[in-house]
Order: C-alpha cells, then structure tokens, then sequence
C-alpha cells in the first residue's frame, strides 16, 4: 500500500508508460468519480496484460474492451482458473507486461518459464473451463436432467451461432467467476470478522431475531428493515476489500482533469484501499466497527462519496455486494461462528491476508454450529441445487 503521506493523485511513467494513482480518499474522491464514471467512456479501457491475454482471459468481462459439492470439478476448476488470473492481473507480477516484445520469446529458452507456465498448463485449465460446463448442461438438457440456469435458458432458445455460443460461454465463465472468488473471498471475511467481534455478530443475531423471527431465512426484501446486518456487510467490504486496488483502468485518449493533462493510453490505478481507510472518514479505520454505517452515525456526504467510489471502482460490487448480505443474513439466522477449540483452548485467528490483485485471508480455523433445534430444521429444508 502506498505511504500515508503520499500526494493525493501520483503520476509517473514505469519504462515509458503512463501511470496515474488515485490516492487521496478526500480531496480527489471526486476526481475519481468524475474520470472513472463520468467519463467512463473514456476512461472504461482496459490495459493489454499479456500473460491474462496468452491464458485466454482476454474475452472476460473483466478483461474486456468497454455445484453441489465441495470438490465438484468444476468448481475446483473454477479456483484454479481464478487463482491464475489473480496471478496474471497482479500489476508487476510479470516482466512481459511491461516489455510486451518478451512475448514473441520462444517458450523454449531460459528464462521464459512463465510462458511455457501459460501455455501448457493456464490457456488449457481456461479453455476447459469454458467448454467443460457448457457441455455438461447440453448432455442434462439433452437427457431431460438439467436443472433450470443461465445456460440452459439461452441454449433451449435454439439456433446459436458459433460466435453467440462463444459469448454465452463467456458470460457464463464471467458469472460464475464473479461469484467464486470475489464473493467467497468477501464471504471469508464476513466469517474472519465474526470470530474476531462476537459483539458484532450478536448484535446482528438480535436484529435477526427481532425483525425475522426463528421460523424462516431472511431474503433480499428484508434488508430495508436489517440496519445493523446490512452495516456489518457494507463494513466487511470496507475493512478488507477484496480488491484493494481495483482493476486497472485504461484511458483511451487525451483528457484533461482539473487542468491536468492525462495522455492517452495512461493505465489509472485507483487506490480503493487508501479510500476505505481514511482516517478523516474512517475514525480508526482497522477497526472492524459496523456501527460506522448506521444513519446515527454517517456523514452522509463523505458516505455518499465512498459507496459512489466502491460501485464505480469495484467491479462486480452490487452482485457481490447482495450476495455477501444474503450469505451474512443467512448464516447469523441459523448459526453461531465462534474459535475454534483445540486442546480445550479456544484459538485466535490472526489478522492475516494474501497480497495481490485479489486480497484473500490466509487459511483459519473457527467452529460453526447451529443456534437451536429449530435452526437445524431449517437448515435441513433448504434446496441447495434450486428448482
């Protein structure tokens, strides 16, 4: 992360290319909401990253120009294709990106392991990950075994083109990833910060059972009325984001902001990170404190700046943003998280998270187990596949 005395917005130029960090979540919020929103279709390119682009991640929505059991495979395949792309999207991870003539190097030299890396092992996973899934939903289709999804909407309309099959794979691939990585890692969050906070947790669980009762789940339509369970998702978004640096912007020509002149091509970095730790905003920012969220206690005008921030520089925020309320509504209904206990000693999970494009917690343990008798019941007569 960068310094907390660093200039509000940086510029500088990495071996010939520009490089532009937005990083001062007061003074230039605005001038980050004013390049990467309102002029979106400037600002909306993405920049060529040569290792994502010979994996073939190059037609992910991510990367684009403007399950049923645990160890299903394609699932695990899943993590592995996201795995490398956190890997291939990581700003300096890979020397090519930045000299994009090392890409004509033959794999066969030293040196030039990460490209037989890329070819034989991530362009293969990718490839399987797009054609494996679509054809298992043709085969149930096909059987009359298919369980109704996105998929297999589009294919019983019949009459694809090549090139419409390809797209559906990739919204698809895109869809799928958007949930298996960003919001499991924000799910894994939700569950560190429990563990770590039981006021926190109880305090939602009181909410829950006063406005939800023990009968059903809470949905969507609930969250109007969950203040303090719907804080605890917007500050688990802000104590770690999952992506502390946003995806990298492209500017695709010449602009002027605040009498500066970006030059075309200028890869924009927005330091979400820096944002939601802003002490001026944030009073003691690593604290992990949901009450920050609640109407009593917002500055609305620097909230309203931060939330326009996540949504425009977050990608995938408000699916990931309702499915981690879902996920964190749900399980506090029917579940108490707590340490795990080894040895009859309760153990502490440390604070403890994987850098990169992507920010994961290291692995921990904690103890999961139903509220009462009535929890496991529902637990119990809940679809997971889906109808």
């Amino acid at each position: 992360m960068l310094n907390e005395r660093a200039a509000g917005i940086i510029y500088l130029e990495f071996f010939g290319q520009p490089v532009m960090v937005i990083n001062d979540a007061n003074d230039y919020a605005n001038v980050a909401i004013a390049m990467l929103d309102k002029k979106s279709a400037i600002y909306s390119g993405r920049p060529e990253l040569v290792v994502a682009t010979i994996a073939g991640y190059s037609k992910s929505t991510l990367l684009e120009q403007y399950a049923k059991e645990k160890d299903d495979y394609f699932v695990h395949l899943t993590d592995v294709v996201l795995s490398n792309f956190a890997e291939a999207v990581t700003p300096g991870r890979f020397l090519v990106d930045t000299f994009p003539i090392l890409r004509y190097v033959p794999e066969w030299m030293p040196g030039v392991a990460w490209k037989r890396m890329v070819l034989t092992e991530w362009q293969k996973t990718m490839q399987e990950n797009l054609d494996l899934p679509h054809e298992y939903v043709k085969q149930q289709m096909q059987s009359g075994t298919a369980v109704a999804c996105f998929t297999s909407a589009y294919l019983e309309k019949g009459n694809l083109s090549e090139d419409e099959e390809d797209i559906l794979k990739w919204t698809a691939q895109s869809m799928m990833g958007g949930g298996a990585d960003t919001t499991v890692c924000a799910s894994y969050v939700f569950f560190l910060a429990m563990v770590l906070h039981p006021e926190a947790q109880k305090k939602a669980q009181q909410e829950l059972d006063t406005v939800i009762g023990p009968d059903r789940l809470p949905t969507l339509k609930d969250r109007s009325q969950l203040h303090y369970v719907d804080a605890v998702v917007k500050e688990v978004l802000r104590w770690h984001p999952v992506v502390p640096l946003g995806l990298l912007h492209r500017l695709m020509e010449d602009d002027i902001q605040d009498g500066y002149l970006i030059p075309k091509g200028s890869l924009i970095i927005p330091n979400v990170w820096k944002f939601l730790h802003d002490e001026e905003t944030y009073k003691n920012p690593s604290e992990f404190r949901p009450e920050r969220f609640l109407a009593s206690e917002k500055n609305n005008n620097q909230r309203r700046i931060h939330e326009t921030l996540l949504s425009v520089l977050v990608a995938g925020l408000l699916l990931a943003d309702s499915s981690l309320f879902l996920t964190c509504a749900m399980v506090l209904s029917v579940f108490n998280i707590s340490k795990a206990v080894e040895n009859g000693v309760p153990v502490t999970p440390k604070e403890e998270f994987i850098n990169g494009a992507i920010n994961h917690p290291k692995v921990f343990k904690c103890s999961v187990k139903p509220r009462s008798e009535q929890a496991v019941s529902i637990i119990r007569s809940v679809d997971f596949v889906g109808e």
